[in-house]
Parts: C-alpha cells; sequence; structure tokens
C-alpha cells in the first residue's frame, strides 16, 4: 500500500473543505460575525492544518496502484464526512454527535435528508457551509482533487476510471483531462445559470445561490423549513422542476448540446425514456391526488405532482407539498422513481433509467432467446451494441443495490421505526433522493429516527453515492490483509 501517495490525494480532498469553510467564514463576517464564525474558523484551521499535513512531511511518492486508488476514494469521502461535520458539532443546537455525522454525510452524496425541525435558525454562514457540501459532494470529492491535479500525473487517469462509472464515461469521448474540465465546466455554468433565474424570479441572491448549489447537485437542501413551498411561486417552482431535470441529465450530453447549439444529441433512448417515465408517473400521481387525494384544482394536482415527481427522479428531493398524507398508489410511484432516478454521468443517484433500460432489454433478449435457442441477440442502447459484460455488471450491480436494501431495511426495523419509514427511508437513502414517504416525508426530517437507524441511512447514502463496488472491493482488501 502506497501510504504516501494515498495520503497526498486525500490531503488535497480536505483542502476542498477547508476552502469552502473559508468562504462560510466571509459569509460570516459579511453578516456581522454571526454565531457559526467561531465553529467554522476552528473546523478550517483544523481541516486545512490535516489537509496540508503530508504535503510537507510527504517527499515524492510511487503512482497509485489499483488497490491505493480504491483506498484513496474511499478515504476521500470518509474523512471529508468527519471533517465535514465540525462546524455542526461546535455550534450546537439540534446537532448532536450523530446528528452533525448524518447532516454531513447527507450533504456530501447530495441526499439531502436532514434532522433539523428549524433549518431557518441556523446563522446564513452554517447555511452556506451546508449548501456548500452538496456542491463539493454533487462534483465528487475526488473530481475536485484531479482539477488539481497535473495532465501529467500518473494519479489522473487511474482515479478518473475509478471515480466514474463505465456507465457514465460512454457520453465522454475525451481523455481523462478533458472529460474532467467538462463535468467541471458544465456544473459550474449550470450552477451561475440557476443562480441567476432564480434571483430574477424573486428569490433573494444568498437563497439563490444556496438553492443554486442545492439543484446543480441535486441535493435538497433548502434554506427554508419550507423548502420551495416558501416562496408560493408557480414561476421559482416551474423553473426549480426544470433545472432539476436537467441536472439530472448526462453532462456529456448537455456539453454535447451546448457546443454543437442543437437538441440533436438528446435524441436518444436514455433521454426519451428519462421524460417519458417522467412524465408517466407524473400523470398517473396527478390522477391519484385528484381522485383520491382530495384536491379541488386539476392544475394544483398537476403542480404539485408533477414537481414531487420530478424532485424524487432527480434526487434532488425539494419540496413544494406534505405528501406524507398522499394516497398509497402516488407513495408507490414515488418509491419507483426513487429506485429508478437520473441519467449515468450526472450528480443523480439511484440505479439510474440507463441500467433500468439495460435491464429490460436483456430481460427481453432472454426471453426471445429462451423461445429461440438457435436466435443471437445482443443488447443495443442508443443504436450502440452493448457487449455481454457490460450487461452483466449491470444486471450484478440491481442485484447487489437490491440487496443493500433488503439489510438495510431489516437493520433499521430492528432499531424500531415504523415500517414506512424503514422502507421509504432506506430507498430514499441508497438512492441519494432524501424524503421518503410518511414521518420522513417531503416537509418532514429524519430527527425522530432511532440514533442506529440514522447511522445505517447514513451508510447508504456513501454506499449509494460510490456506487456500491468501491467500498466492497476496499473491506475485501482490509479482510485480505488481516489474512
Amino acid at each position: 500500500m502506497n501510504v504516501k501517495a494515498i495520503s497526498t490525494n486525500v490531503g488535497k480532498a480536505l483542502l476542498v473543505s477547508a476552502l469552502f469553510m473559508f468562504l462560510s467564514i466571509i459569509v460570516s463576517i459579511v453578516n456581522g460575525r454571526d454565531s457559526a464564525f467561531g465553529p467554522l474558523t476552528i473546523s478550517c484551521i483544523i481541516t486545512l492544518i490535516v489537509g496540508a499535513f503530508p504535503f510537507i512531511f510527504v517527499r515524492r511518492s510511487q503512482p497509485l496502484s489499483l488497490q491505493d486508488g480504491f483506498l484513496t476514494i474511499v478515504l476521500s469521502w470518509l474523512l471529508s464526512f468527519i471533517f465535514g461535520m465540525l462546524p455542526y458539532v461546535l455550534w450546537g443546537g439540534e446537532f448532536t454527535l450523530m446528528n452533525a455525522w448524518f447532516e454531513s454525510v447527507s450533504g456530501y452524496t447530495t441526499t439531502g435528508s436532514t434532522i433539523l425541525n428549524d433549518i431557518e435558525a441556523l446563522p446564513k454562514s452554517l447555511l452556506f457551509w451546508r449548501s456548500s457540501t452538496h456542491y463539493i459532494g454533487g462534483l465528487g470529492v475526488v473530481v475536485f482533487l484531479l482539477l488539481v491535479m497535473p495532465d501529467a500525473s500518473p494519479y489522473r487517469l487511474k482515479l478518473t476510471n475509478m471515480e466514474l462509472s463505465s456507465l457514465s464515461k460512454e457520453g465522454y469521448r475525451y481523455k481523462s483531462s478533458k472529460t474532467i474540465y467538462i463535468i467541471t465546466m458544465v456544473y459550474v455554468i449550470l450552477t451561475v445559470v440557476i443562480f441567476l433565474s432564480l434571483w430574477l424570479a424573486g428569490m433573494t441572491p444568498f437563497d439563490a445561490l444556496n438553492h443554486a448549489f442545492s439543484i446543480a447537485a441535486t441535493g435538497g437542501f433548502s434554506t427554508r423549513n419550507l423548502s420551495i413551498g416558501y416562496y408560493g411561486s408557480d414561476l421559482i417552482n416551474l423553473l426549480v422542476m426544470f433545472f432539476m431535470a436537467i441536472s439530472a441529465l448526462h453532462f456529456g450530453l448537455l456539453y454535447s448540446v451546448f457546443v454543437s447549439r442543437s437538441i440533436k444529441p438528446l435524441n436518444n433512448t436514455v433521454v426519451k425514456y428519462y421524460f417519458g417515465s417522467m412524465a408517466v408517473m407524473a400523470f398517473f400521481v396527478m390522477i391519484s391526488l385528484k381522485l383520491q387525494g382530495g384536491y379541488e384544482s386539476w392544475g394544483r394536482a398537476l403542480m404539485d405532482s408533477s414537481f414531487t415527481v420530478v424532485s424524487y427522479m432527480t434526487t434532488a428531493g425539494f419540496a413544494i407539498c406534505d405528501n406524507s398524507l398522499w394516497p398509497w398508489f402516488a407513495g408507490i410511484v414515488l418509491l419507483f422513481a426513487s429506485f429508478q432516478c437520473g441519467c449515468s454521468g450526472s450528480t443523480t443517484g439511484g440505479i439510474k433509467v440507463d441500467r433500468v433500460i439495460i435491464a429490460f432489454k436483456a430481460i427481453a433478449n432472454d426471453v426471445k432467446r429462451r423461445m429461440h435457442p438457435s436466435l443471437v441477440t445482443q443488447v443495443r442502447l442508443s443504436g450502440h451494441h452493448l457487449p455481454d459484460s457490460t450487461v452483466h455488471s449491470v444486471m450484478l450491480y440491481i442485484v447487489v443495490y437490491f440487496v443493500v436494501i433488503f439489510i438495510s431495511i431489516i437493520g433499521v426495523l430492528m432499531c424500531g421505526a415504523d415500517v414506512s419509514e424503514a422502507v421509504s427511508g432506506v430507498i430514499a437513502s441508497v438512492g441519494s433522493v432524501g424524503p421518503g414517504l410518511s414521518e420522513v416525508g417531503c416537509m418532514d426530517n429524519y430527527s425522530a429516527q432511532p440514533m442506529m437507524a440514522k447511522f445505517i441511512y447514513s451508510v447508504d447514502m456513501f454506499l449509494g453515492r460510490v456506487e456500491i463496488f468501491p467500498v466492497l472491493i476496499v473491506i475485501s482488501l482490509i479482510f485480505k490483509r488481516e489474512r
């Protein structure tokens, strides 16, 4: 194990958090040194010292091996969680040690779940830090450290290949250095456009910036207790809905649209299925709300159903209404949206629509083979033949994904949680969605959940964000070393 290389790269990831802590300190100073000035300053200094430590004592190091790369990714995320919770713990309030850990993991993984009952009680600087964890996690802790690596670095290609799943990389036809800058450029431009749009629509600049961070990262942290519903503006609702849907598309496709100045790159199977399934789910939820949910207006039912379905499917987790009393059918539709989520190559979690399409086509092909044994078929996606190894890895990931959900639900139930809360909470956590159903729905939070259940949820958030296998590989390496 190359300790020098691992510690140096993990240090770079921590320096990214220290930078955003410093920006939060500036926000505190602008607001008259609010109550989070001290906690943020102490946290920034500690994180900066630990992050810079390897650069002082570590000289030259050898290139990363495959195992070192996975260790770097997992440690970068875990240490970001730990140092990211420092401002919460030092500030106090509702932030017990477990609550601070939960909020930090939820922020960095862009899940958007919260334990806060009164978000507006937080000082602005802490709200900014809270949204910043979304922004760091949305682009990816490892992607941030890749940005500061030189193009010729032996680490860059290996970490790029490990941080981006094989499905995510399909939309990029560039070298690893070019891919990283494309992701970053799309991410930053999208954030600026969202910020300006929300500001012009009536949000304050501070609220617009925080929500832009959350929307671009498909996170869900808001500066208001009522989330987007606080503003009571259909224009803001529509803008947030539109940008949530756009942010869940493959960043490579968004880049192609920008460069070609044409929407032709969006004319593919994945995008059609993505928007089509979203529209179908919103339609069925609207019907359910109008016929069974007590909605008197079709317009209101359409707005609430469309916004909520888009919010769940893009894993953004924002809310304009309380879905805890919605009919059971609407809840089932939202659970399916939480399973499927957005496109690969975006900031969303979940199984992702690409894998869902591949799984459906693989099943259909297998049925054809059983009916016609001599028939030779191959899965096609957007005009491209997929190798059997890709199809196999997709099916394996889906199986492992459901195994994680099943085990987690049992664990949460053993902690004493309600069945609906356990099922929807676990699905929402693994999928990085945030809100579930019932007492963990859109307008509620996870504060009342048992402490151990919160820990299980946080583990699920992490597994969902890194797509499970890097963690399994690191665990297997640990056991291998012990043997």
